[in-house]
C-alpha cells in the first residue's frame, strides 16, 4: 500500500500512524492527564458491536434447528462455560458470560489491525483529524485498563466469598502461613516479619498479574501493527522512489503484496490467540480469587 503522504519519509510515516488523536501531548509512557479519543471511540464501538450482535442472536434464537450464527454462538457459550466450570470453583454465574464477552471484544478490537493501514487514517484526515490510530489493543492504556478491571473483579469476588476479614487475613497469612504465638517474644517477632513478607508477596502478585496480562496483549498487537506499517512502506515509499527504477519498484510492490497477504493470514491466528489467552487469564484470575490459600 502506498504511504499516506508521498512527502513523508519512512520514519515520519510510521510516527504519524503511531500517533493518537489525544487531548494533549503525552509525556512518558503513562500520563493519566492525556485522553486518547481514538482508543476510547474504537473501544466503545467494538464492544457495542459485540453486545448488539449477542443481543440480536439471543433475540432471534429458536428451539428448533439453529441457524449458522446461532449455532456458532451456542458452541462458543458452551465452550467458555466448560472452561469456567474447570477454573472457577464457586461463583460461575458471572464468570462465563464475562469471559465470552471479553473474548469477543478483544477479537473485534484486534481484527481492526487486519484492515489496510491507511484506510482509517485517510478517512479521518478527510474529516479534518490529523491523527487517528484505530487499534485499541495497541494502545497500552486499553489492555492495562481491561486487566485492571479483571483485578477489581477478582478482589470483589475474593471479598464476597471469603468475607472482608477472611480476605485481609489471607493477605497476611499466605503463602508462607503463620507462626504459632506463645510467651516467647521471638514468636511475635517472627509472626510480624512473616506477615509483612506475606503481604508484600501478595501485593507483588496482584501487580505482576495485572501488568503482565495487559502488557502481553499490548506487546503482541503493537508488534503486529508495526509490521503492517513496515510492509506497507515496502511497496509504498520505496516503490514511489524513482531512483530505484521501474523494475525494482515493481518487485518491491509485488513483495509487499506477497508479504502483506502472508502476514495477514498469520495475523488472524494472533488475533484469535491473544483474545483466547486474555479470556483464559480472566477465568484463571477469577478462579484463583475464590480459592483459599491461607495456611494454618
Amino acid at each position: 500500500m502506498a504511504a499516506e503522504n508521498e512527502t513523508m519519509n519512512s520514519s515520519e510515516y510510521v510516527a504519524h500512524h503511531l500517533h493518537h488523536l489525544a487531548s494533549s501531548e503525552q509525556h512518558g509512557l503513562f500520563d493519566p492527564s492525556v485522553l486518547h479519543y481514538d482508543t476510547v471511540f474504537f473501544s466503545l464501538l467494538t464492544v457495542s458491536i459485540v453486545l448488539l450482535a449477542l443481543w440480536l442472536v439471543a433475540r432471534r434464537a429458536s428451539s428448533g434447528v439453529p441457524g449458522r450464527l446461532q449455532a456458532l454462538v451456542e458452541w462458543a457459550v458452551e465452550a467458555v462455560d466448560d472452561q469456567a466450570k474447570a477454573m472457577v470453583p464457586v461463583d460461575r454465574g458471572y464468570a462465563a458470560p464475562l469471559a465470552l464477552t471479553v473474548f469477543l471484544w478483544v477479537v473485534v478490537m484486534n481484527a481492526i489491525d487486519l484492515l489496510p493501514v491507511d484506510w482509517i487514517p485517510r478517512a479521518a484526515g478527510a474529516l479534518g483529524f490529523e491523527h487517528m490510530r484505530p487499534l485499541p489493543t495497541a494502545d497500552i492504556n486499553a489492555p492495562l485498563g481491561m486487566a485492571f478491571g479483571v483485578l477489581l473483579l477478582s478482589l470483589y469476588y475474593s471479598i464476597r466469598i471469603k468475607g472482608l476479614l477472611g480476605w485481609i487475613r489471607e493477605l497476611f497469612a499466605a503463602p508462607f502461613g503463620t507462626v504459632h504465638l506463645s510467651a516467647n517474644p521471638l514468636t511475635w517477632i517472627g509472626a510480624l516479619l512473616l506477615a509483612f513478607a506475606n503481604f508484600g508477596l501478595n501485593l507483588i502478585e496482584y501487580f505482576s498479574k495485572t501488568f503482565s496480562m495487559g502488557m502481553r496483549l499490548y506487546g503482541n498487537m503493537y508488534a503486529g501493527e508495526l509490521l503492517f506499517f513496515l510492509i506497507a512502506l515496502l511497496g509504498g515509499v520505496f516503490a514511489l522512489d524513482s531512483t530505484q527504477g521501474i523494475v525494482v519498484g515493481a518487485l518491491l510492490g509485488l513483495a509487499q503484496v506477497i508479504l502483506g497477504f502472508g502476514w495477514e493470514i498469520f495475523h488472524i491466528l494472533i488475533v484469535l490467540l491473544q483474545a483466547f489467552i486474555f479470556m483464559m487469564l480472566t477465568l484463571v484470575y477469577l478462579g484463583q480469587s475464590q480459592e483459599s490459600h491461607a495456611a494454618h
